[in-house]
């Protein structure tokens, strides 16, 4: 009614149809902007340290790239280049940073030498599961920090799978003592590799594309790489005749999709969206396709290949563990960011143990078989 009797004035009536009319004018304006903007399409491409549909990290980057697209309606198209196709494995971080590629699927710890700290983000030895880092990146501060240390480089880190608890590794004899490290040359990445160096080890960096031959060749004595699904695509078992659990070193591993800040912020918001969806998306998937496939894996190569397997003993584990708490902490103490994401990772491991302690722990010690 109000509204009516304000129409009565032909004086304001004419304003107010002046003023629809602009806001008419003004509202089509911006659907037409939105509409163009909905209607524009992004191809990119995502460089990865995995061989092109290696199982489990391959394939990984390639459903994040299927999902983007599905998800997008074809707004945002995705290509993966695999290890070596574009860029060399290790040299995804300056591909991406650089703008080579607006994407980059690999793991943190390859990064040690230009951001330390960033180990943290990919796995600590005697550190968190996946199920902890999940809990720890999402609703515990760490993806905030994690994209503190890597905002100076212009990259936006994202989780963007897991590989659950890996195995200990590939050896070509076997490890009884904690003497049986002195020397041993081994293909071990991230702050693990630091952990069997003051072992008395000497551990080799290379990417996955090199262990099969460098192993077969004597170039290295032992390596490690994933699991049970994953090492028996790259048939480490017709290399080395040992394969040790638990894999102390890598507890739970996250993957990471590395995106382009300046690329990332030409994109809609919807389709920023759809980004960080697909990769939550993948970094599930992911741990449930190794929980899935790591026992039948694991079957075949024992029962098939006759692969030894061997559990580390309890001394070696014990002095393995002991030298990774001086590792950890000398790293938080060489600079002040080191410091701050280990005072958060720590703090968050001490109270997700307490809770696992009478749930995950308690649980399975009851379960049986």
């Amino acid at each position: 009614m109000k509204r009516r009797q304000f129409l009565e004035s032909a004086g304001a009536g004419a304003l107010l149809t002046g003023g629809v009319l602009s806001g008419c004018g003004k509202q089509s304006s911006e659907g037409a902007s939105q509409a163009t903007a909905s209607q524009q399409k992004f191809n990119w491409k995502m460089v990865t340290t995995w061989q092109k549909n290696f199982p489990g990290l391959g394939t990984a980057a390639n459903l994040l790239a299927q999902l983007v697209g599905e998800m997008s309606g074809g707004r945002l198209n995705i290509k993966v280049y695999g290890a070596n196709e574009l860029v060399p494995p290790l040299e995804i971080f300056d591909a991406v940073t650089g703008g080579t590629a607006e994407m980059g699927h690999t793991s943190a710890y390859y990064w040690k030498g230009k951001i330390p700290e960033a180990q943290f983000f990919s796995t600590v030895p005697f550190g968190m599961t996946a199920l902890e880092m999940n809990a720890w990146l999402y609703y515990g501060g760490g993806m905030e920090l994690w994209r503190k240390m890597y905002a100076p480089h212009g990259l936006i880190p994202v989780a963007a799978g897991n590989s659950g608890v890996q195995m200990g590794g590939w050896f070509n004899r076997e490890i009884n003592t904690v003497e049986d490290l002195q020397g041993l040359k081994m293909r071990i990445p991230g702050l693990g590799g630091e952990v069997l160096r003051r072992a008395g080890g000497t551990p080799v960096g290379m990417p996955g594309t090199e262990i099969f031959t460098s192993l077969e060749s004597g170039v290295i004595d032992a390596t490690e790489w994933v699991g049970p699904w994953n090492d028996m695509a790259k048939a480490l078992y017709k290399v080395a005749k040992y394969y040790y659990y638990p894999g102390w070193h890598e507890p739970g591993t996250t993957m990471e999709c590395m995106i382009n800040q300046a690329a990332f912020e030409t994109l809609p918001a919807d389709l920023q969206s759809i980004v960080m969806t697909a990769c939550k998306a993948v970094n599930l998937d992911m741990l449930s396709e190794f929980t899935a496939r790591n026992n039948q894996a694991l079957q075949t190569l024992v029962h098939e290949h006759n692969v030894q397997l061997r559990e580390f003993p309890k001394p070696v584990l014990d002095k393995l563990r002991a030298i990774s708490i001086e590792v950890v902490e000398e790293l938080a103490r060489e600079n002040e960011q080191a410091a701050l994401v280990y005072q958060s990772y720590r703090q968050f491991q001490q109270q997700v143990l307490a809770w696992h302690d009478i749930s995950e722990r308690a649980y399975l010690n009851v379960r049986g078989g």
